[in-house]
Order: structure tokens, then sequence, then C-alpha cells
């Protein structure tokens, strides 16, 4: 025992300045190494490498649960229908009010040389257009194979070009769509391709409604071009919109509507809404979601927000929080911040971009519910209706934020809504363009321990490496007495132990 102190004391004294200057340096770069590593691993993906390296791979092996091996089977009902409203939640939307390609986004990539929409976003719209707009039985007419084919191309002017081939052999309503959507340059040249469009739409609708129960294959016709008229009309209907004639894009969404009634999923009565905003009917806008916002249809960033909005229009233009703090609320009051609460529980990140604390770019054509892509799209449109409702941002910048105090947190559960889904920030990042715009995330995620370990690691060694190097000698004495400290305990006990053991035996010991 003695042997091994006396050559750990002479190991230590024949050590130089210029070895601890070394140990330092080099600890402060591997830990500086590691640290920019979790960083730029963290900003990717958004979790610590180490940390998921060790929950994936170390944890089963020292004997942890595997979180994807199945639960108990005696999970509860509750327990399975919240996974299922998860799941549905994270499920991608085709935007309401998406922008024309030709005419909105190929515009902003002239002017600014930048792509607003992503491969992905591009890539569900294409599978989008495949869904609605062919059938089994295209092959059958010559200009709808054509057009089958265009639907599947990468190449915008192989499209193009393909819809012009299928014009020349008939008038084919999906040409026209897609030279439309694609093509054409302005909102005036759309509307026009999109009139030719209806009127060949029409009269395949009128055919196949005649033949639609001969057989699968008339059936599969006839929902094809349901699709297809119902979406000529209400790119129309949105036209008339975007040309400033608003009460005729109203009177074409309402009798689309109610011609097709049972066609939910194209979200028309989001297009409604914001109609009657423009023309400030909100006695018409209450109505329509009288009829939506129910408990048993899907919310939408648009239905929450825009009755938050009529319940603050009621008592914004009054609203002062000084004397609400004195006098305390009134119901209608109260009635609107809890409408703003529920709002913004359903999507935390639309405040930040109605009141301008985060800039706008245009909306993805797919949007992911309760996301930063769904909250750009109904703050690209909405935003000048707040504005037009005198205090309602002042209303709005006043309560939002204390929405986050009665939610509780780890977000396991939710207060009006389910909880808040962990897979928003993954398929926002795939549908909004990274490179210009930082997707924003809730709840924010704290820097996870071992970056702030590996931080104070490199910052404290890369200080020792200074100190050493500036006084060697000082810090070689600083160093041995810190080691002597060290291994004090242990040469106590060491000596204790040999002081209650005998010496025989403890000679047998040391021998072994």
């Amino acid at each position: 025992m003695f042997g091994t102190e006396s050559s750990l004391s002479m190991f230590l004294n024949t050590l130089t300045p210029k070895f601890y200057v070394a140990l330092t340096g080099t600890s402060s770069l591997i830990s500086g190494l590691i640290l920019i590593f979790e960083w730029w691993y963290f900003r990717k993906y958004g979790t610590s490498f180490i940390e998921q390296v060790s929950v994936s791979h170390l944890r089963p092996l020292l004997g942890g649960v595997d979180s994807s091996s199945p639960s108990n089977s005696n999970t509860s009902n509750g327990e399975a229908d919240s996974n299922r409203q998860s799941v549905s939640e994270c499920k991608v939307w085709r935007n309401p009010l998406n922008l024309f390609r030709g005419a909105e986004y190929n515009r902003y990539t002239w002017v600014t040389g930048r792509e607003p929409l992503t491969y992905y976003d591009m890539n569900l719209s294409a599978q989008d257009h495949q869904t609605f707009f062919t059938c089994d039985s295209d092959h059958l007419r010559p200009a709808d194979a054509i057009m089958q084919k265009a639907w599947r191309e990468r190449n915008p002017q192989a499209r193009i070009s393909a819809a012009h081939e299928a014009l020349e052999l008939e008038d084919c309503a999906t040409a026209y769509i897609l030279l439309a959507e694609e093509e054409a340059t302005t909102i005036m040249e759309a509307e026009r391709l999109f009139k030719q469009a209806l009127k060949a739409g029409e009269g395949c609708y009128r055919r196949s409604q005649q033949l639609q129960h001969h057989g699968t294959q008339y059936e599969a016709q006839h929902r094809r071009d349901t699709n297809v008229l119902v979406y000529i009309k209400r790119r129309l209907a949105m036209c008339s919109r975007k040309l400033g004639r608003t009460r005729e894009a109203v009177k074409m969404m309402r009798d689309l509507m109610k011609e097709f009634p049972l066609l939910s999923m194209f979200n028309i009565h989001e297009n409604l809404l914001e109609s009657l905003l423009e023309l400030q009917n909100y006695a018409d806008v209450q109505a329509v979601l009288a009829k939506y916002d129910d408990i048993s249809l899907p919310k939408s960033a648009t239905i929450c927000y825009t009755a938050a909005l009529l319940k603050a229009r009621a008592v914004s233009d009054k609203f002062s929080p000084e004397a609400a703090s004195r006098r305390g609320l009134s119901t209608a009051e109260m009635n609107a911040v809890e409408a703003i609460h529920r709002a913004v529980e359903f999507n935390p990140h639309v405040p930040k971009y109605l009141l301008e604390m985060k800039s706008l770019i245009l909306p993805p054509e797919h949007i992911l519910k309760r996301g930063d892509s769904e909250a750009i799209a109904y703050a690209f449109f909405h935003l000048q209706h707040w504005k037009r409702v005198e205090g309602a941002l002042n209303l709005l910048h006043c309560t939002w934020e204390g929405t986050f105090r009665m939610i509780p947190y780890p977000l396991e559960k939710g207060h009006l809504f389910y909880p808040y889904p962990i897979c928003t920030e993954t398929a926002d990042r795939e549908l909004l363009p990274t490179v210009f715009h930082e997707v924003s995330v809730y709840p924010k995620k704290e820097l996870p321990f071992f970056i702030l370990f590996t931080a104070g690691l490199c910052s404290f060694t890369a200080m020792l490496a200074l100190l050493t190097h500036q006084f060697p000698e000082l810090m070689g004495v600083f160093a041995k007495a810190f080691l002597s400290t060290l291994f004090a305990p242990l040469n106590f006990i060491m000596e204790k132990v040999e002081s209650i053991l005998p010496s025989s035996l403890w000679h047998q010991l040391t021998r072994i």
C-alpha cells in the first residue's frame, strides 16, 4: 500500500506544467467539438444527439422500457381516443385559400429569386391532383389519358406541354385547370381559362350523371367529374374575390355549398367566411360559424379566431387594460377574452403574426392544423380583417399570453382541446421554406442538458488551460494539492482498515 502511494507521489512530482497545459487544452478542444456538434444537431433536428442515443440504444441494453412497445391491453378508452385524435391532428390538409402557382407563387419567385413552395408541399399537391382529377377509366378517353400522365410529371413545362397536347384532341376540363393554375400569369387570365374549364366540365358532369348507375366504372367517372366541377367553381369564386367582385364570390360559394353539401373536404366555408369578413357582413359570418363551429366537427384556426374576432368586436373599441384592472372585466369582455384563449390554445402560433411580431411569408399549398403553416395561412388572409376592427389587435395583445397559464405543463393534457400534438414541428419544417423562414415551435424547447454540460465543461477546461499556460508553477501546486485532497478520504479509509485488520491478514491480502 505504501509502495503504491510513494509511486503515485513520485509520478505526480515528475509531471511538468507542459503536461497540464496539454491535458487541459486537449480536454477543452474535445468538449468544444462535442458542443458544436450537439448545437448543430439540436438546431437541425430539435433534440440532443447524446440524449437520443442514450434513450434509443443504451436504455434497452440497461433494461429500460422500450417506448415503442405496445401498452397494456387494459388501456382506457379515453387514452385510446386521445391517441386517435392526436394522429388525426397531425394530418396534413389542403389549404382552402391556397394561391395560384402561375399568377402568384411564380411571380414571387421572379421578383425575389426565392422558392415559396417546398418539394414536399408540391408533391402532396401532385397526389391531390391524381386523386381528384383522375380515375381508372381515363385510358378510354385520349385527352384524359394524357392528363393522367401530366399530373405525375415533376417538370412544370412538361405538364403544361401535356395540357396543350390534350386540348388539341378535345376540350378537356382538367387540361384547362392545369393551365389556369400553372401557366396563367395573372388572375384575369386564370379566370378566363377556368371559365373554359367550367364549360367543358359541366358537359362531362351531365353525361356521367346519367350513366353513374350503370356500373362501378361509370360511378368512378361521375365522382371524378364531380370533383373537377366543384374545384373549378370554387377557383372561379376565388378569382372573383381576388379581382374585387366579393359579392359575386359570396354568391358563387353559397350556391356551390348548396349544390354539393356533402363535399366538406374542400372546406369551402372557410373561403366564404373570409369573403363575408371582407364585406363586413358580421351577421352572416356568425350564422356560418353557428353551423360549422360545432363540437362534432373538426376545428381550424379560421373557425376559432373568427369566433374570437366577433366576440372582440363587441368590446374592443372601448377596452382599456387599466380600466379593466380597476373595475374588473364585464361579461362581454370576459366572453371575448375566453374566446381569444380558446383560439390561442388551438393554434398558439397565430398571435405573433397578427401582432406583426413575426414576419409573414406566402402560405403553403398544404397546412397542418394547429401548426405554424396553418397560422401563416390564416394570418396572410385575415390580418386585414383584424386591423379593420378597432381595438381588436390591442385586446389580443393584452390577453393572448394568459392562455399559457391555463394549459397544464408539460402538455400531457389540454384545457379546451386535446393536448397539443408533438408532430407539428417536423411536418411544418417539411411544408415551409426553412431557408428564409424560421419555423415557430410550441412549446419552446429548452436547451438539452448535454449542451449545457458540454458548454460548461468546454469553458472550464479552456480557462484551466489558459491559467496553466500563464502560471505553470502555481497551477502545478494547485493540481497537486487538488489530487492530494481528492485521494485524502481513500488514504484515511486505508489507514483505518490497516489499524483494524491484523497485520498478517493484511499482508496476505496485499500479496493476493
